[in-house]
């Protein structure tokens, strides 16, 4: 099975001989893979909604696979640590990630591996993370259909820390790579129009000037690297 290179960058992150729940599988195209590739000592999956469970569990079928574990459940509900060490959080948003990991309580645990990918609200889920000590060891960028991703893996240390306005934007990514580059120059011109459409409105504000910290910031990051 061919995965997008969003999912391959994901499985790359994954250990071998780790137990792996893939939350919010849809196609069941990870667990799969993960599966048939020999890299896993187990795999189970999870889906919210009724017709992607369904779609998953017919392309397990199909792949002839019977030791895949599927759940129809919300996030990890139905999920013991027993079960995974390696938990997959991918394609949604970094809020509805957030609450995922609040719910499931058996993840603050510094055995257990945490790979997450946004599709909106990275920053956010950043600041998240921080907030409740998980640790990010690594972060790349992914370009997939179009889009510029960003994958996470993380561990938990317990011990909040604080990050600035640029880690918040961009974590770990740096702009030593085509895909890399791209994150970050996203981000910069996102900041830089936030900033441009409010010095036209209010420019002595809070907003304004953090914006225009970040933009100043992202371009420094981007110039070291041209």
């Amino acid at each position: 099975m061919r995965l997008s290179k969003r999912l391959a960058l994901i499985a790359g992150m994954v250990q071998s001989g780790s137990k792996v729940c893939d939350v919010g599988t849809d196609h069941g195209y990870l667990p799969v893979f993960l599966y048939k590739s020999g890299k896993c000592a187990s795999v189970c999956a999870t889906d919210i909604r009724e017709k992607p469970y369904e779609n998953a569990r017919k392309n397990i079928e199909v792949a002839g696979i019977s030791e895949i574990k599927l759940f129809l459940c919300d996030g990890l509900e139905s999920i013991t640590r027993d079960m995974a060490d390696t938990i997959i959080i991918a394609g949604m948003g970094g809020e509805v990630i957030s609450g995922i990991i609040e719910r499931a309580q058996f993840l603050r645990d510094d055995t257990v591996t945490l790979i997450i990918q946004p599709t909106t609200s990275a920053d956010k889920l950043r600041e998240y993370l921080s907030e409740i000590g998980f640790v990010v060891v690594t972060e790349r960028a992914v370009e997939d259909n179009g889009k510029i991703y960003s994958v996470m893996k993380c561990h938990f240390a317990g011990i909040p820390y604080p990050i600035d306005l640029t880690r918040k934007a961009v974590g770990l990514i740096t702009p030593d790579y085509d895909e890399g580059r791209a994150y970050i120059e996203k981000q910069y011109n996102i900041a830089l129009k936030r900033a441009e459409e409010l010095e036209n409105t209010d420019k002595n504000t809070f907003a304004y000037f953090e914006s225009m910290r970040l933009s100043t910031e992202l371009k420094k990051l981007l110039d070291r690297r041209k």
